[in-house]
C-alpha cells in the first residue's frame, strides 16, 4: 500500500478485548461454508487467500467472546456473508454504476427472510442469495417473532441503502455530516450487528426494545463502530475504491480542513458517542427498567446485551488492528490498562490518557449558565423559497387568545397575554399553511400554542424545583388525554391537559384508528423529549452533538408536524413511500433546518436568560471548544447544507422513489404537493422567527426569565 494519508489517532476504549476460545473452530467452519455457498473459487470476488487474510473468524471471536462454538460459527458465517455481499455489490454494481441492476438484485433478497419458515423461498441465483437462505433457516428458529422482524428490517436497511451509496457515487456527491451519520447506520450494518449480539447474549425484552434508552444504546454503538471503521478504512475506500461514504472525507469536505484534522475530529465524535453509550447505560437504562417493571430475568437480559455491545466495540477494534483489510500501521493501543506492561510505558503516560478522557467527559458538565451573550447574531440565511401568509391571519389572533384563556393556559404564571402576543403563533401557522381555511388555521395555531406553552412549562415548573417525578407523571397524564378507541379521558387539572383534550377531540373526529395512533405517538414523542431535556437540565449536562440533533427533532415536535402535513393525502400514496429512505431524508433535512433556525434566533433567550443547555450553537461551542461566532458559522454551514440536501432529494431522489414504487400520477402529484408543504413550512418558520418579539433583545430585557416583574409564577398541580 502507499503511504498512509494520516496518522491514526489514539482511540478511547476502556474495555479490554477478550478472545473466544472457539476461534479456530469458527475459522475452519467459515472457510468450508463459504466454499459451499460459492463465495470462493470461481465467484470472481474472493479466493480462499482473501478470506484467510480478512480473518472474520478472529473478528467474531473478539466481538463475541463468551458464546459457544456452534453459535460463534453461525455468527462468523453471517459476517462472511455480509462482507461478501459488500464486495460483491461493489464489483457488480458500484464499479459499473448499474443502479437498475443493483435494485433488481436487492429486491429479491427479502424473499430469503420469511417471518414464517414454512413460507417457501425461491431458488438462489448467486452466492449472496444462497448464503442468506442458509443463514436465515439456521438462525431464526431460536429467536422470537419480534427479534425476527427487527433483524429482517435491519438487514433490509443494510442491503437497500447500498443504493444510496451507489447514487452518491453516480452523482459524485459527498453527504453532509448529519445525513451521513443517519445513512451510515443503515448501510454500515451495526444495527444488524446489534441483532447478532442479541443472538449471542440475550434477547432484549419486547417491552423496552423500542424505548429511547435501548435505541440510543444501539445507535451510539452503531456510530462508534462505523466511525472507527471509517478511520481504518479511509485509504482502502477513498483512495482505492473511489468511495464517497466515509466520515473522514465527509468532515474534510464540510470543514474544508486537512485529512489529519478531519480524522482527529472523527475520533472526537467517536469518543463522544462512546461517552453517550456509557451515560445511557448507567442512567437511562436503569430508569426505563424501573418504569417498565422489568422482571429480574429481563433486567439480566438487558445487562448481558449491553455487555455484548461493549465487547463488540473493544473486539472490533482489536480486529481492525490486525486485519489486512485495513490501514493499521503505527496504530496506538486502545487501553491504558493493557499498555501498563508495554516497554517504555510510564505512569505519566497512563495519567495523561486518564486526564484527557476525564477532561473530555467533564466538559459536558462545565458550562456556566446565564452568561451574558448579548443579542443573538443572525447570519444571512439560505432560504430558496418565498413565504406566503394566509389571508385569515387577522381573525386567528384574537381567537387564539380567547382559546388560551378558556383552556386556562394564561392563568398559571407561565404565560400571559403579553407573552402570547410576543409569540404570535397564528403568524407561524399562516406561513406554514397559507391555503388553510379559517378553521384549519385556528386548529394549527392552537396546536402550535399548546406545544410552545408545554415546551416552556416543563423547565419553568419542574426544572427549577428539580421535580422529575412530577414531570414524568404529567407526561403520562398527557398521553391519557388522547383516547384511541373512545375510552373516557381523565378529568383535566391544568391548562395543558384541558388544551390537549380539546385539540384531540377536534383533530381526530374524522380519523381512522391508525391515524389516531400515529398522531398520539407523535405527541408522546414530543412530551417525552421534554423530560429528556429536563434530565439534562437537572444533571447540568450539555448533550452529545449527535444525540442533541436527533432529539431536537422530537423537542421541536417534528413527528407531530409531519403527521399534520400528511392529513388528507388519502390512500393514493402507500405508507411505505413515507417510510422510504429518501422521504425520511427529505423530512429530516427540513426539520433540522427549522430546528437550527430556532436555535440561532433563541440563543440569547436560552443562554443568557434561561440558563439552557439545549441549543445547537452551545453544543458546538462545548464540543469544539470555540467561541460563539465560530460556533454560529458551523451551525449556519450545517443549516445551508441541510437545505441544499432538501433541494437535492426533492429534485433527484424522489423521482426515483416514484418510479421504484410505480406511483400513479395522482400519487406523484400528492407527493409534489407534500414537498411544497414542506417548503412553505420552512419559509414560514423562518419568517416567523424574523418577525416576532419572542426572541428580540428588547422583549427579553423586559421579560427576564419569562415572568411579569410584578407577578410571581404559580406552581399548578402536576396531576
Amino acid at each position: 500500500m502507499t503511504q498512509q494519508p494520516f496518522e491514526l489517532p489514539h482511540f478511547y476504549m476502556p474495555y479490554p478485548a477478550r478472545l473466544n476460545p472457539h476461534v479456530e473452530e469458527a475459522r475452519a467452519h467459515s472457510i468450508t461454508w463459504a466454499r459451499e455457498m460459492g463465495m470462493l473459487e470461481g465467484s470472481g470476488i474472493w479466493e480462499q487467500s482473501d478470506l484467510d487474510a480478512h480473518d472474520y473468524g478472529l473478528l467474531c471471536a473478539y466481538t463475541h467472546p463468551d458464546c459457544d462454538g456452534p453459535a460463534l460459527s453461525l455468527i462468523t458465517d453471517w459476517y462472511v456473508w455480509v462482507f461478501f455481499f459488500d464486495d460483491h455489490f461493489l464489483e457488480i454494481f458500484k464499479r459499473t454504476q448499474d443502479r437498475a441492476g443493483g435494485k433488481a438484485y436487492l429486491d429479491r433478497l427479502p424473499l430469503f427472510m420469511p417471518m414464517d419458515l414454512a413460507t417457501p423461498m425461491p431458488e438462489p441465483e448467486n452466492p449472496v442469495e444462497a448464503g442468506l437462505a442458509d443463514l436465515w433457516t439456521r438462525t431464526v428458529p431460536s429467536m422470537s417473532a419480534d427479534w425476527r422482524r427487527r433483524f429482517a428490517v435491519a438487514t433490509e436497511h443494510l442491503l437497500n441503502e447500498s443504493l444510496w451509496e451507489l447514487s452518491n457515487i453516480n452523482e459524485g456527491r459527498i453527504a453532509n455530516p448529519v445525513e451521513y451519520i443517519e445513512m451510515r447506520r443503515k448501510v454500515g450494518g451495526a444495527p444488524w450487528s446489534a441483532g447478532l449480539v442479541e443472538y449471542a447474549t440475550a434477547e432484549v425484552p419486547e417491552s423496552v426494545a423500542g424505548t429511547r434508552p435501548l435505541r440510543v444504546l444501539m445507535e451510539t454503538f452503531s456510530d462508534a463502530v462505523h466511525l472507527r471503521n471509517d478511520l481504518f478504512s479511509y485509504q482502502r475506500e477513498v483512495e482505492d475504491e473511489g468511495e464517497l461514504s466515509n466520515g473522514v472525507l465527509v468532515l474534510e469536505t464540510f470543514f474544508g480542513c486537512t485529512t489529519q484534522e478531519a480524522a482527529d475530529t472523527v475520533n472526537d465524535v467517536l469518543t463522544s458517542r462512546l461517552h453517550q453509550f456509557e451515560h445511557t447505560a448507567l442512567t437511562e437504562v436503569p430508569a426505563v427498567a424501573l418504569e417498565k417493571s422489568l422482571a429480574p430475568g429481563e433486567v439480566t437480559a438487558v445487562a448481558r446485551y449491553t455487555q455484548g455491545l461493549q465487547d463488540w466495540q473493544s473486539g472490533g477494534h482489536e480486529w481492525h488492528m490486525r486485519s489486512s483489510r485495513y490501514m493499521n500501521a503505527r496504530a496506538e493501543t486502545t487501553s491504558p490498562w493493557q499498555s501498563l506492561t508495554s516497554p517504555g510505558t510510564s505512569a505519566a503516560d497512563v495519567g495523561a490518557l486518564l486526564a484527557a478522557a476525564g477532561a473530555e467527559r467533564l466538559r459536558a458538565h462545565a458550562h456556566v449558565p446565564f452568561q451574558k451573550v448579548g443579542p443573538s447574531l443572525l447570519p444571512d440565511f439560505y432560504m430558496p423559497f418565498q413565504h406566503e401568509l394566509s389571508p385569515h391571519l387577522p381573525g386567528a389572533r384574537p381567537r387564539l387568545t380567547e382559546w388560551m384563556h378558556r383552556m386556562g393556559m394564561l392563568q398559571e404564571g407561565v404565560w400571559d397575554e403579553d407573552r402570547l402576543a410576543a409569540a404570535d403563533l397564528p403568524l407561524c401557522s399562516a406561513g406554514i399553511d397559507p391555503d388553510a381555511s379559517p378553521e384549519a388555521l385556528d386548529l394549527s395555531s392552537h396546536w402550535l400554542a399548546w406545544g410552545t406553552y408545554g415546551d416552556d412549562y416543563y423547565p419553568l415548573v419542574y426544572g427549577g424545583r428539580r421535580d422529575l417525578a412530577a414531570a414524568r407523571l404529567t407526561t403520562h397524564r398527557l398521553s391519557d388525554c388522547m383516547p384511541l378507541d373512545g375510552e373516557q379521558t381523565l378529568v383535566p387539572v391544568n391548562g395543558m391537559e384541558r388544551g390537549l383534550i380539546d385539540l384531540w377531540a377536534r383533530t381526530t373526529a374524522e380519523m381512522t384508528p391508525d391515524q389516531r395512533r400515529t398522531l398520539k405517538d407523535a405527541v408522546n414523542v414530543m412530551t417525552e423529549s421534554w423530560v429528556w431535556e429536563l434530565v439534562n437540565q437537572i444533571q447540568h449536562r450539555v448533550p452529545d452533538p449527535v444525540d442533541y440533533l436527533e432529539m431536537r427533532r422530537a423537542t421541536f415536535g417534528s413527528d407531530l408536524t409531519m403527521s399534520m402535513c400528511r392529513m388528507g393525502h388519502g390512500p393514493a400514496v402507500p405508507p411505505e413511500v413515507y417510510r422510504s429512505g429518501p422521504v425520511r431524508s427529505l423530512e429530516n433535512a427540513a426539520v433540522d433546518y427549522a430546528c437550527l433556525v430556532n436555535d440561532v434566533f433563541s440563543y440569547q433567550k436560552e443562554i443568557e436568560y434561561e440558563g439552557e443547555v439545549h441549543n445547537a450553537i452551545l453544543v458546538v461551542q462545548n464540543f469544539f471548544g470555540i467561541d460563539y461566532p465560530r460556533a454560529l458559522r458551523v451551525v449556519h454551514d450545517l443549516m445551508t447544507q441541510r437545505m441544499q440536501q432538501f433541494e437535492h432529494v426533492a429534485a433527484n431522489e424522489l423521482p426515483v422513489v416514484y418510479d421504484d414504487f410505480g406511483l400513479s400520477e395522482e400519487a406523484r402529484e400528492v407527493m409534489r404537493g407534500y414537498v411544497t408543504d414542506l417548503q412553505h413550512w420552512m419559509a414560514g418558520i423562518l419568517n416567523w422567527h424574523r418577525t416576532v418579539d419572542r426572541y428580540k433583545a428588547e422583549h427579553l430585557a423586559r421579560r427576564t426569565h419569562g415572568f411579569l416583574p410584578d407577578r410571581p409564577p404559580a406552581l399548578p398541580l402536576a396531576g
